[in-house]
């Protein structure tokens, strides 16, 4: 058997994800103006020179940046394959858009391609690649705009898949003394929202009844405004199932804090798992 005839079902598996992939970003973003932290800045051609430990594209200008709408993995082994994968493109042409201002760390949040055809990479796309591989979560970060929302879709083929990250399902979001075990780090939960309550300045979501631990979201009131606009209310959340992502600290128990509508998910007429 030729090195061709072994290397032909992995190049067809790439394809095919690439595909798929490529035609859930080529779908339209839905309508309305864009966000200023989503503007996106004339394509400059780069070529990777490196990455640090964190995921930061360290680019042969000396400039630094970071893939926009992705969080890097806090799992040894997953980082390590995202490292390993993005840095199969050292040295390649790429293609980046820089989206929005510079962080406070000076880095510019991009969308980044390989120029140069790749038949093993399931798509140009770095950001889009790491999350079909499962190998990095979707994260608005600091940001209160997802700006590229078509990566949740790329993300629940990965879920779907059990591959990487969704391996295993993360802890049950009735589950205080697991959710406290995770204290300071970054999970994606999904439940049955039980509670909602509105306060002038935060609007609360508790995911366990009253008198038990369990998950509760905080949502910013600028965040609930936005949340409203799309048609959701408190009645309308209650007992919905939701997909929510972030950072989980402790205040009066396990909380999530999220500062971006795009954040929480709602998950009408899909299975649920806790992923």
């Amino acid at each position: 058997m030729t090195i061709a005839q072994r290397r032909s079902p992995r190049l067809r598996e790439a394809r095919r994800l690439g595909l798929a992939v490529g035609a859930v970003l080529a779908l339209p973003s839905p309508a309305g103006a864009v966000a200023p932290e989503c503007r996106e800045a004339p394509a400059r051609a780069e070529r990777l020179a490196g990455l640090d430990a964190r995921g930061e594209l360290i680019l042969a200008s000396g400039q630094r940046a970071v893939l926009d709408g992705v969080r890097w993995p806090e799992d040894a082994a997953l980082a390590s394959e995202a490292r390993a994968w993005l840095l199969a493109r050292n040295g390649r042409s790429l293609t980046l858009v820089a989206r929005g201002e510079s962080d406070r760390w000076g880095r510019s949040h991009v969308d980044a391609t390989v120029a140069e055809t790749d038949p093993e990479a399931a798509t140009p796309d770095l950001a889009a690649g790491l999350v079909a591989l499962g190998l990095v979560a979707v994260d608005a970060g600091e940001r209160d705009t997802l700006c590229r929302p078509a990566l949740l879709a790329v993300e629940a083929g990965a879920r779907r898949r059990g591959i990487g990250l969704w391996r295993q399902a993360g802890p049950d979001v009735q589950d205080g003394p697991a959710l406290r075990a995770r204290l300071g780090h970054f999970l994606v939960l999904q439940g049955a929202v039980r509670w909602v309550g509105e306060r002038p300045r935060r609007t609360y979501l508790d995911f366990a009844s009253r008198g038990e631990e369990g998950l509760t979201v905080t949502v910013s009131k600028r965040t609930w405004r936005v949340l409203q606009e799309r048609g959701l209310s408190a009645a309308s959340l209650r007992g919905r199932q939701v997909r929510v992502r972030g950072m989980v600290e402790a205040w009066r128990g396990p909380t999530l804090d999220i500062a971006s509508a795009d954040m929480i998910e709602i998950l009408d007429g899909e299975q649920a798992q806790r992923r």
